[in-house]
């Protein structure tokens, strides 16, 4: 009879005969159909045994989203950076490209837990077929407990069974904790594996209504945007109508005035030269009437007896006179003339005036309102209208002081 394996017992307790070779190598035959009949999950390992690579869908329809809007952000920058609606592409282009690595790094992690899941139960049916092989064994313990009830001279042996037989349940209580462990740790991966996949769905729920509100509000301030685009539109095109018509008729009048000025100036200035001719004349006349008057004085004492010849010139001396006083009445009536022509340039100055405060609040208005150059141009071009405005003023000015000074002149010489 045959010696009993060490550590096989029935389940009666008794010692069970060792396995014959034909029934180690079916054994082992049963063994490697149990591990290589547990194929892999479909998706989930390839043939080098490598995991397999994430589904990125949403990754690349991400990537795909970055590309459109970082197209949209080209176009955009033609345009210039100023403009708010590529500031919004470019602020959602940035979410969606954080949202789709998000979900990416998610992924990997969810591959990670399945690989360790996989690795898991490849274990489990291991020891699935581990169980198998202590089932079998049972049975053929249980078969041969026949055979060693009829064998009484094996009464010897009882103790190495014994001993065996203990050796045996430590090893199958071994098995049994081994086994409660791993399905303890089943349930905590099943358990942690579901939170990750709750959490994920939350944070996925989240995003897209983060997302939706931000797409929302997006079009509010869009909208909102263009509106004010357009108002301010419209209000600079009234400013340049206003201020086109503002030009044409300032040219207008300048030109009107300018050119009543010229003719204004040229009649006075030939009347100033007539009339300057006119007392040089007379100051001659005047002078040699001094003279004149000296030299008969000093002659008077010697040529008395001319007096009485010289009497029959007083007609010609008063008619010398009274051209003199016609003379001077002329030029009074050149200094009213003078007086209206003042008047005149000082109603030109006022309008003048008023025409130059219109246009500081045409330039006031401006000034909130500088959008581009074409305004900076306008501004500019009023400054230059100022100068010459004022440049006018100084000029007329100093014409009305020369025009003075030379009336007081004629003033002093006419008392004189």
């Amino acid at each position: 009879m045959p010696a009993a394996h060490p550590g096989l017992v029935t389940v009666s307790g008794r010692p069970c005969p060792p396995p014959g070779p034909a029934e180690m190598s079916e054994a082992k035959h049963r063994k490697k159909a149990g591990v290589k009949g547990a194929p892999p999950e479909p998706g989930r390992r390839g043939e080098s045994g490598q995991p397999p690579e994430p589904a990125r869908v949403s990754g690349d329809g991400g990537g795909g989203g970055g590309g459109g809007g970082g197209g949209g952000g080209g176009g955009g920058g033609g345009g210039g950076w100023a403009d708010p609606r590529t500031v919004l592409c470019l602020l959602s282009l940035g979410t969606s490209l954080a949202l789709a690595w998000f979900v990416f790094q998610q992924s990997e992690k969810f591959d990670n837990v399945e690989n360790k899941y996989q690795l898991l139960k490849l274990e489990a049916a291991e020891f699935h077929s581990l169980q198998s092989q202590v089932t079998l064994i049972s049975e053929k313990l249980d078969s041969s407990e026949s055979v060693l009830q009829e064998t009484t001279s094996a009464i010897s042996l009882m103790t190495q069974f014994e001993q065996e037989v203990s050796s045996l349940h430590n090893i199958l209580s071994d098995i049994k904790n081994s086994e409660q462990t791993l399905m303890q740790r089943l349930q905590t991966i099943n358990v942690k594996f579901k939170n990750v996949t709750d959490s994920w769905k939350r944070n996925l729920d989240d995003m897209n209504a983060h997302t939706g509100g931000l797409k929302s509000e997006a079009k509010r301030v869009h909208s909102h945007v263009t509106a004010q685009i357009n108002l301010a539109e419209q209000g600079v095109k009234l400013l340049t109508e206003r201020l086109r018509d503002l030009e044409d008729s300032t040219i207008r009048n300048i030109r009107t005035i300018k050119s009543q000025e010229e003719e204004d100036l040229l009649q006075v200035e030939e009347q100033l030269v007539s009339d300057s001719k006119a007392v040089e004349k007379l100051e001659e006349e005047q002078r040699n009437l001094f003279e004149r008057e000296i030299n008969l004085g000093n002659q008077l004492a010697d040529y008395e007896p001319k007096v009485e010849e010289c009497k029959t010139h007083l007609p010609a001396i008063e008619s010398a006179v009274h051209s003199v006083l016609k003379v001077s009445q002329d030029l009074i009536g050149t200094e009213k003339k003078m007086e209206e022509l003042t008047m005149k340039m000082f109603n030109l100055e006022d309008d003048m005036l008023k025409a130059v405060s219109d246009i500081m609040d045409v330039q006031k208005t401006l000034e909130g309102m500088q959008y581009d150059n074409s305004m900076l141009k306008m501004q500019n071009e009023l400054h230059f209208l100022k100068g010459k405005v004022q440049e006018f003023i100084a000029s007329s000015s100093l014409r009305e002081k020369g025009i003075l000074e030379y009336d007081l002149e004629n003033k002093g010489i006419g008392e004189q």
